[in-house]
Order: structure tokens, then sequence, then C-alpha cells
């Protein structure tokens, strides 16, 4: 996703084991994910869990999974925010560039300001050229920011309704682990 995990410290590996390998697939990747990626997250958080029976391995697999799938919540909406900002721009573009243009013209002009608010995405000249218009315009990065909101807020909240759900399972599956550790979890006090 990022890059591998770096950290100061060394992290004793923690293999997983050959019987358990079959319950534990690779993810199926997104363009632009890695495998490698993957491992090393998987790998640091088997380190970090280090556990010692199969349940706890059961645990810490599914909590790498969610980890993953956290990573990959804040991407997709990093960016989906990055898309919705080229929608917001064009939707300025828009407000100044359309008003009062000949019916006869508009289409023309609607094609133009797509073109612009591509532009304004892949260009950087282009950019500082049209976040200037738009300043003398009144419409500051502010107003810009507060327009891809207004105009993202739906999947903002499918998205955070995501990320809550993935954090708290994962705080449960931590949990679980600590209790099975522990001596509180239930496998353990049916013995």
């Amino acid at each position: 996703m990022n890059g591998l995990f770096q950290t100061t410290r060394e992290l004793t590996v923690t293999a997983l084991p050959v019987e358990l390998e079959a319950l534990a697939p690779p993810p199926l990747l997104l363009p632009g994910e890695q495998l490698e990626h993957y491992r090393a997250l998987r790998n640091a958080i088997f380190a970090d869990l280090a556990p010692q029976s199969a349940i706890e391995w059961l645990l810490a697999i599914d909590v790498a999974e969610l980890y993953w799938d956290i990573q990959r919540y804040r991407m997709l909406r990093h960016k989906l925010l990055e898309t919705y900002r080229q929608k917001a721009v064009e939707a300025t573009l828009r407000r100044i560039d359309l008003v009062g243009i000949d019916p006869e013209f508009e289409a023309e002009a609607e094609a133009h300001t797509l073109q612009n608010a591509l532009s304004w995405r892949c260009d950087p000249i282009a950019a500082a050229e049209i976040d200037a218009r738009l300043a003398t315009y009144g419409f500051d990065q502010h107003a810009i920011t507060t327009e891809v909101y207004v105009q993202a807020r739906e999947v903002l909240v499918l998205f955070e309704g995501l990320l809550n759900a993935a954090q708290t399972k994962r705080m449960l599956l931590l949990r679980e682990i600590r209790n099975q550790r522990f001596g509180a979890g239930p496998l353990r006090r049916l013995r």
C-alpha cells in the first residue's frame, strides 16, 4: 500500500505454522497493492502478537486481515477525496463559466469546463492558474474543500462505517487474544 513497514527495533519473525497456511490465503489485491506489503504487515502483526495456540493464530490471522482492510479503506477514502476535489473544482468552474452562456454554446462550454478540471488535477501549472482564477471569484481552498465534503458526504459515511466496523472487530479480536492468553477465554474455561 504505502510501502514496507519499517520499525526502529527488529521484529521477531513468527512464521505461520504450515498446517494453518490454508486458513490464511493471500488477499485479492486491488490495483496498486502489493503482496509483499501485505506479508510485511501480517508478519509485523504476528511478531507483535506472538500467537501461542491454534486459536490465537486464527485470531491473529483475522487481526492481520482487518489491519489490511483498514489500510485499504483509508487509501481508498484518500483517492476518493482526490476525485471529489476534481469534481468540486469542476462544479465551481461551472458556476463561474456557464453563467449567462448562450444555450447554443452550453455543451461546448461544459466540455471545456470538464477539460479544465482534468487539467487542474493533472497539470500543476494549470492548477495554479485555475486556483488563482477561482480565488478572484472568492472561491478559496476552504470553499473547494467544503464542496468536496458536500458532494462526497454519502460515500464518506460509508467509509466511516467500514472503518469503524473493522476497528471494532479488531479491538474485539485483540481482546479475545488477551483473554485466551491470560486464561479468561471461553475455551480455556471449558477445560
